[in-house]
């Protein structure tokens, strides 16, 4: 059974929200507020968003819950600036994607039937170029160029995959990695090691989308491994009154060694 919102609590707390939002951007309200413009504001939806991600992924409720109540009043403070313009208000927004969200799901609110996740992201992708039909928006128009690199080149990707632009399997996409890597090896200059990077990385990202993998997730969480280890090779040397700079290559090599056994010793992956 599925959980039901919080009926009049929960449009009394979102309303609540809105006022805070509106008070905050007030002719007597907050002077950073009120200079907010929602290009500006925008890079704050994006930090939101990444910190939301990275709660969700701690595994921790606490966090979660903390982080997207910062994410949703970022929305919410973009629909106030829009309403100020005369453009459109949080309630249009709410309308709007509830409206979609019932069309897009047919096969819930009407009497088309799914029989599995693979048909339900078939249909979806069916409805979205229906949506798009008379528009001049193209395949790939619909991958958000503010999105994270790699993410956006699985979407693109997967995009282009759906008018067969794509390779049959992963053992296609890794002889193009080879060859892409092959080509930035013998990049003679800056400018053509940058692109040859890009289309080396590219390709890397197309592979996860083959295996199923996130290719972004995949990286948070080298990076966290990373920084978890480094971490550790400090508080090592700290302990032997060094710095890790003042080490020599080996030493550093063996901090972290036991950095990684620590990791594995605690059941933390490797």
């Amino acid at each position: 059974m599925s959980q039901k919102p919080g009926g009049e609590g929960l449009g009394r707390a979102l309303e609540a929200l809105a006022e805070l939002a509106a008070r905050l951007r007030a002719p007597d309200g907050c002077p950073w507020d009120r200079e907010q413009t929602p290009a500006s504001a925008a890079a704050y939806l994006l930090e939101e968003a990444y910190e939301a991600t990275e709660a969700i992924e701690s595994g921790s409720p606490e966090d979660v819950r903390g982080e997207l109540g910062d994410l949703l009043f970022q929305v919410v403070f973009q629909a106030q600036l829009h309403a100020e313009a005369g453009q459109f208000d949080l309630a249009q927004v709410i309308d709007e994607v509830r409206v979609k969200m019932v069309r897009r799901h047919p096969h819930v609110f009407g009497e088309d039937k799914a029989r599995d996740s693979a048909e339900v992201k078939q249909r979806w992708s069916q409805i979205k170029r229906q949506e798009r039909e008379g528009s001049a928006l193209g395949l790939l128009d619909s991958v958000p160029k503010g999105a994270p690199a790699l993410i956006r080149a699985q979407r693109l990707g997967a995009r282009a995959a759906k008018a067969g632009f794509d390779w049959q399997d992963p053992a296609g996409v890794w002889e193009k990695i080879a060859e892409e890597t092959a080509e930035l090896a013998a990049a003679t200059d800056p400018e053509e090691e940058a692109r040859e990077l890009g289309d080396v990385l590219f390709s890397w990202a197309q592979w996860a989308r083959h295996q199923g993998l996130g290719a972004e997730a995949a990286l948070r969480e080298a990076n966290r491994r990373f920084t978890r280890r480094f971490e550790t090779m400090e508080a090592l040397a700290a302990r032997q009154g060094i710095g890790l700079d003042e080490m020599e290559a080996q030493q550093r090599e063996e901090l972290w060694a036991v950095a990684k056994a620590r990791e594995a010793s605690q059941g933390q992956k490797a």
